[in-house]
């Protein structure tokens, strides 16, 4: 295996770096066909079950995201100090298995333990991805690169829904999770075979918890990085939320049941908008200043408003439909951008440290608090036909708000705190 990645590498070092970052990407979009199939497939899980909304809230987002955002703080810092390519793939594997287990439950109680390991898991692979990542490539390349990766999420999501959802037609459920789950084994022969450990820039850190604190302590003590993560947390609870009740919208307002697996078609797009948005935060770093990377974050934060606030209100179906798409598609488009930014603040050798902490503050935020609340909100606060979609318009204005504020924030101390 040594051989074969070595001569790739040899031929042609920047190919052999863009070959990794496919692959690492097909891994992302695993993660998320995984991640998101409880969403995917609530309604049908809530039926055949007799689950609440809320205890589907809970099992899309705190059931997966505590512990994923625990365990991915400890998994920075393992990245940062031993093998990410390890790391990595045996992550992939476990996951795997834990969503084809999923299609067996029988009870809360089994989903939320496989939820659980799943999050444990999938907890392991982007910080050990971000530190990859910032080796391969130089600094001027970082968000382009990384909004690359990010826009997985996306086609992952759109997978998750179009493949997810027309095997829980065709069939049930149970065989919808059980077949997302089987590819994740293939991906982590190929990545045994393919990715190589990259040299890291500074070398390893040392292994002890003084020193994870004191990386914390780095991190944390710079005020753009407390509004950037403050901004983007926002912004992942209305992505995280519309995606765990689009269902609901689609099926309980408007009884278009069929339309939530083609709702898959506009994640694609969501993945190509994250690309763009990366390319043109580097291009408008070097014209107006790197801090100006902050702007696609607002974009991002109020663009997809009067998308969704006409869409959710709408009378016709297909009105809701496509306007609610392309409010997603805008409302989204930060990820690869916000993946970027932190690694500008901190030193080589706590690349890891820094995606984790950013995915830390998202997971627990925008996993964690949005769906549980938005679904309460549905059960107790905004009954009636249009329900879901007045607690999910409530949701995003406040979010889109704050978020603005807090990137603004960001751009005032940015550069007293960069470091590259």
């Amino acid at each position: 295996m040594k051989f074969i990645y070595d001569k790739l590498e040899a031929r042609n070092p920047q190919f052999y770096a863009w070959l990794v970052l496919g692959l690492l990407f097909l891994i992302y979009i695993s993660s998320f066909v995984d991640r998101q199939i409880v969403a995917v497939l609530g309604t049908a899980i809530r039926d055949d079950l007799g689950f609440s909304n809320t205890q589907i809230g809970i099992l899309y987002g705190p059931a997966f995201s505590l512990i994923y955002a625990v365990c991915g703080i400890f998994m920075g810092w393992f990245a940062d100090q031993f093998s990410r390519k390890r790391i990595i793939l045996f992550g992939l594997l476990i996951w795997s298995l834990m969503t084809v287990a999923s299609g067996f439950a029988s009870s809360f109680v089994f989903l939320i333990t496989a939820r659980f390991f799943v999050g444990v898991s999938q907890s392991a692979l982007s910080p050990a991805v971000y530190s990859m990542l910032a080796d391969y490539f130089p600094p001027e390349k970082r968000a382009r690169v990384f909004s690359f990766y990010a826009s997985g999420i996306f086609v992952g999501v759109g997978l998750s829904f179009l493949i997810g959802g027309s095997v829980a037609e065709a069939y049930d459920w149970r065989q919808a999770m059980k077949t997302v789950g089987w590819p994740g084994i293939l991906l982590f022969l190929i990545g045994f075979i393919l990715i190589r450990e990259p040299n890291r820039v500074s070398g390893k850190g040392m292994r002890s918890a003084a020193r994870f604190f004191e990386v914390l302590k780095f991190i944390l003590n710079k005020k753009t990085v407390r509004w950037y993560l403050f901004g983007f947390s926002l912004l992942s609870l209305s992505g995280y939320t519309i995606l765990a009740f689009i269902g609901n919208v689609l099926n309980d307002t408007f009884e278009a049941p069929s339309l939530i697996s083609q709702y898959g078609w506009f994640m694609f797009a969501t993945g190509v908008g994250v690309n763009v948005s990366g390319w043109l935060a580097d291009r408008i770093a070097v014209k107006y200043g790197a801090e100006k990377r902050f702007v696609m974050g607002i974009i991002a934060a109020l663009g997809g408003l009067p998308f969704y606030y006409f869409g959710l209100m709408a009378e016709s179906v297909m009105v809701a439909f496509i306007l609610i798409g392309i409010g997603n598609v805008i409302a989204s488009s930060y990820n690869g951008v916000a993946a970027a930014l932190i690694q500008y603040f901190v030193k080589s050798n706590m690349r890891g440290m820094a995606g984790a902490v950013y995915l830390f503050v998202i997971s627990i935020v925008g996993f964690g608090i949005g769906p549980p609340v938005t679904g309460w909100l549905i059960d107790t606060v905004f009954t009636g036909l249009y329900g879901p979609s007045k607690a999910l318009l409530l949701v995003f204005t406040v979010c889109g708000v704050l978020a603005t504020f807090s990137f603004w924030k960001a751009m005032r101390f940015y550069d007293e705190d960069a470091v590259e």
